[in-house]
């Protein structure tokens, strides 16, 4: 219970975030164009002035509009137009958007800095029709390696986090473009995926294995990008995967839902694991029936009475009512996110990992050193430093930790970082240090765009982990040069952004007082 509700305060603290700077709708204003040829359509893109050596192609579709009777089912291929404008986002998938909720009132975000807790959800539009896929590719190699597997670059694919509830594609802060102008090495997918209800709806009325919409759909992306990246200079066969929080917890999922094709060759696993707390599909359909009996879809209707008749209730609705139902802190508390239906969520990931029911692809896994330090209410001092921590531990550490030894125990490679730059143009209060989230700015590169410009050692942590991320990317297999594998006798853990130095490898079982080893070691008390 105590994780679910921890859950549930990061799904809020991230959609301040992710509404903290509204998205970018119009970027095609000042762009040139550019297009690619995939199949039998084109697709038209940007060339931003602000990444003069980039193509960006914005909001692709890669499956049918899940609306009608396709609310509430698995992803549907569809065939693009001849003609497809990807000039800038579209739709964000249904959410919820509140700045208002008790949860909100005193944490840093609403009260020290409002300009972070902006209301994004009349900014940026959202809809049902929103399962659409990004790419920004340097504009040196793309054209050449449509024609030229040779110069196909490696690809990060990017999966938001947000507690399923809240994120997109066009999140500012997570928006590549900087990053490939930078190395011109590399290529960068992003995309939607249902979320809340929509994606998660725990239904009594569905089937078992159509209730993880939402990572259904990631996968159904995935598979595009391995089917269409090389028409945008990407290689197909140099994918990695990388995911943040809730994000974090679906790339992991996909390691033993698709165990003999993960179509990656590696993945990242950022502060989200599948050992945080799932639901369980029969004692938690009750969130499903009461949005229902709102809407006049209950009374005594069968379980898939119950759905079809949900089918019909506008999407604008369903998302208004469950943001004035968090609003008001009514009850019950309603939950909408992954749940146990043994198909790609599973009840005993330790026991898989030991039969070998997971993806044999190498792993970086790695958290920030406050992940806590946003979460609660706090005052001139700072945060309840008991509630942070268990924050830290119960949530996000511990449950990567567990991950982390059960995959050595069965010899599968892992990577451990740890991220604990404090910079105050990111960080709003010097005691916030490397709180949850805020080491993606670093990593997009977007870190000089919000308060300020950034420090040359904020600037040399950033490249210094972009850097790495690229060059996993470029051959997982092999790395090992700059980052030792993990294992129970030396204990390596890469660190970002501690003291004056960009990146260090330490050595926890020798460096038993720092920060880090006395954090994981509280794991195993």
């Amino acid at each position: 219970m105590r994780r679910t509700q921890a859950l549930l305060i990061l799904w809020a603290f991230c959609l301040q975030l992710i509404t903290a700077f509204p998205p970018v709708q119009h970027e095609r204003r000042s762009a040139n164009y550019t297009s690619v040829r995939l199949n039998n359509s084109t697709i038209y893109g940007t060339i931003s002035p602000k990444a003069p050596d980039v193509r960006s192609f914005l909001s692709i579709p890669y499956a049918a509009p899940p609306v009608g009777s396709l609310r509430w089912a698995p992803p549907q291929p569809m065939a693009l137009a001849a003609d497809v404008d990807a000039t800038s986002f579209g739709l964000s998938c249904p959410q919820i958007f509140n700045n208002r909720s008790a949860a909100l009132s005193t944490i840093v975000y609403t009260t020290v800095d409002p300009e972070f807790s902006l209301e994004g959800g009349d900014s940026s539009p959202t809809g049902e029709d929103c399962l659409t896929i990004s790419v920004w590719a340097p504009t040196t190699t793309t054209a050449a390696a449509a024609s030229a597997n040779s110069s196909l670059l490696p690809v990060i694919i990017w999966v938001f986090g947000g507690a399923f509830q809240v994120g997109g594609e066009n999140v500012p802060y997570q928006i590549p473009s900087q990053w490939v102008q930078r190395t011109q090495s590399h290529v960068v997918v992003s995309f939607n995926y249902r979320l809340n209800i929509f994606g998660f709806p725990v239904a009594a009325g569905l089937g078992t294995t159509t209730q993880n919409l939402g990572l259904l759909g990631q996968r159904a992306a995935v598979e595009w990008v391995r089917d269409n990246i090389a028409a945008f200079g990407g290689d197909p066969e140099r994918m990695v995967i990388w995911g943040q929080s809730a994000g974090s917890l679906s790339v992991e999922s996909f390691q033993y839902a698709y165990p003999e094709d993960p179509i990656v060759k590696g993945a990242v696993l950022d502060s989200g694991s599948v050992y945080m707390q799932t639901l369980d599909l029969e004692s938690s359909t009750g969130s499903f029936t009461f949005v229902a009996e709102h809407f006049g879809c209950g009374g005594g209707l069968e379980p898939e009475e119950e759905v079809e008749c949900m089918r019909g209730v506008p999407a604008d609705e369903i998302e208004d009512f469950l943001d004035e139902h968090l609003t008001a802190g009514a009850a019950p508390m309603l939950a909408f996110q992954p749940v146990k239906d043994e198909h790609v969520v599973f009840s005993n990931y330790t026991q898989r990992t030991i039969d070998g029911a997971i993806a044999d692809i190498p792993v970086i896994i790695g958290t920030t050193s406050n992940e806590g330090a946003a979460f609660n209410a706090f005052d001139l001092s700072g945060p309840n430093e008991t509630a942070a921590e268990s924050f830290m531990l119960d949530t996000v550490l511990c449950p990567l930790v567990q991950s982390t030894n059960d995959r050595t125990a069965a010899g599968y490679n892992v990577y451990r970082f740890w991220y604990d730059g404090n910079f105050t143009n990111i960080s709003p209060l010097p005691w916030m240090g490397a709180f949850h989230c805020s080491e993606l700015p670093l990593l997009f590169g977007t870190h000089p765009n919000f308060r300020g410009n950034s420090t040359p050692f904020e600037y040399a942590v950033s490249e210094s982990m972009q850097d790495l991320w690229v060059e996993f990317a470029r051959d997982p297999s092999g790395f090992t040069e700059h980052w030792p594998v993990w294992n129970p006798d030396t204990q390596p853990m890469l660190v970002f952004g501690q003291g004056e130095i960009p990146s260090q490898v330490v050595n926890l079982t020798i460096a038993t007082a720092s920060t880090q080893a006395q954090m994981i070691s509280m794991c195993a008390a």
